[in-house]
C-alpha cells in the first residue's frame, strides 16, 4: 500500500524521483505536468478517493509487464499522489491505429487469473475515473459481469431516481439472460477496463500508449466495445488489426460479438449514468434493450 504524503505535485515528483523539480503546468483536475533539474517531465496525479493511486500503479505495471501496449512506467505512488512518465501528444495516423489493434490482442491473450480479479497488489475497492469499481474473483463472466458491474450502478441510479423501477427490470433481465447473451464462453482477458477515446494516447513518438487504466480481469470486447463508446479515431483500422491478430494467435473474435457491443458497453454507460446522470441514463436503458434484442 502506499503512505500517506500530501503536499503538491512539484514534492510528489522530488519524493518519487529523487530529483529535483524545476516547474510544473496543470493538467485535468488535481494532474499536473513537473519538470525536473535532469530533463524529464513526469505527470503526477492526485488520487480521486481512497486506494485510487494505488489501483492505478497497480494496473498500469500490470499492463506494462509484458511490453505489448505502451504504458506509462510507474515512478512512485503513495496514498495521495501518482507519479509516471509524462508522454507527449502526438496525431493518429493508419500505422498506429494498427500496430495498436495488434498489441492489444496480443495483451488480451496474456490472461488474467480470473474474472474479477484485480491486478497484482491491486485493491479489491478500485476505480474507474471518478466511481468505485469492486474487483472480485468470478468462475465465469457473467456471474462476474452481474455482480460487480451492471447490479452496484444500477442499484445506484435506482435510489437516485434516474431509473423508474419498470426500467431497472429490463438490467434485471439482461442479468437473468446473461449466460444466454455472452456467447461462447472465453478465458479472462488482461483488460485495461476503461478504453475509451480519452485514454487511448496517441504520441509523439508514433505510437498509441494506454493510460489511466481501470485494469482487472474481464471480457475482452468489454475493451472493444468501450473503445467503440465516444469516438476512438481511426478505429476500422485498429479493430481490423485486432481481429487478424486475434485470428493468427489461434483466439479468434467468436461469432456475434458485433451484436454484443450494447452488453458491453452498459457498464461503462451505467457509471456515466450515476456520476452524471441526464441523457446518460437514457443511453444505458437504450444499450441494455438492445442486448436483449
Amino acid at each position: 500500500m502506499g503512505t500517506r504524503a500530501v503536499n503538491g505535485p512539484r514534492q510528489a515528483a522530488e519524493r518519487h524521483t529523487g530529483v529535483r523539480a524545476t516547474g510544473d503546468r496543470p493538467l485535468s483536475g488535481d494532474s499536473a505536468v513537473v519538470s525536473l533539474a535532469d530533463g524529464r517531465d513526469v505527470v503526477v496525479k492526485r488520487g480521486s478517493g481512497p486506494d485510487a493511486t494505488v489501483a492505478e500503479a497497480a494496473g498500469l505495471r500490470w499492463l506494462g509487464e509484458s511490453g505489448d501496449v505502451p504504458i506509462p512506467t510507474v515512478h512512485g505512488v503513495d496514498d495521495d499522489w501518482l507519479v509516471i512518465d509524462h508522454v507527449p501528444e502526438g496525431k493518429p495516423h493508419v500505422g498506429a491505429a494498427e500496430a495498436f489493434g495488434r498489441a492489444l490482442a496480443t495483451l488480451h491473450a496474456r490472461s488474467a487469473p480470473a474474472f474479477g480479479s484485480a491486478p497484482p497488489d491491486g485493491p479489491a475497492e478500485a476505480w474507474i475515473g471518478l466511481a468505485r469499481m469492486r474487483n472480485e474473483p468470478h468462475d465465469d463472466w457473467p456471474s462476474f459481469y452481474t455482480r460487480c458491474r451492471v447490479e452496484p450502478y444500477v442499484r445506484q441510479a435506482v435510489d437516485r431516481g434516474l431509473f423508474s423501477t419498470s426500467e431497472a427490470a429490463v438490467f434485471d433481465t439482461v442479468c437473468t439472460r446473461l449466460p444466454e447473451l455472452a456467447g461462447t464462453p472465453e478465458p479472462p482477458s488482461r483488460l485495461h477496463g476503461d478504453a475509451w477515446s480519452g485514454n487511448v494516447h496517441w504520441a509523439s513518438d508514433g505510437r498509441v500508449w494506454l493510460i489511466d487504466p481501470a485494469a482487472h480481469g474481464g471480457h475482452r470486447e468489454t475493451d472493444l466495445a468501450m473503445l467503440r463508446l465516444f469516438g476512438t479515431p481511426l478505429l476500422d483500422h485498429v479493430l481490423g488489426a485486432y481481429r487478424e491478430a486475434a485470428q493468427d494467435l489461434g483466439c479468434p473474435l467468436t461469432p456475434g460479438h458485433e451484436q454484443r457491443v450494447p452488453l458491453h458497453q452498459l457498464f461503462p454507460l451505467l457509471v456515466h449514468t450515476v456520476l452524471f446522470g441526464g441523457g446518460y441514463a437514457r443511453q444505458a436503458l437504450t444499450a441494455a434493450r438492445a442486448a436483449l434484442a
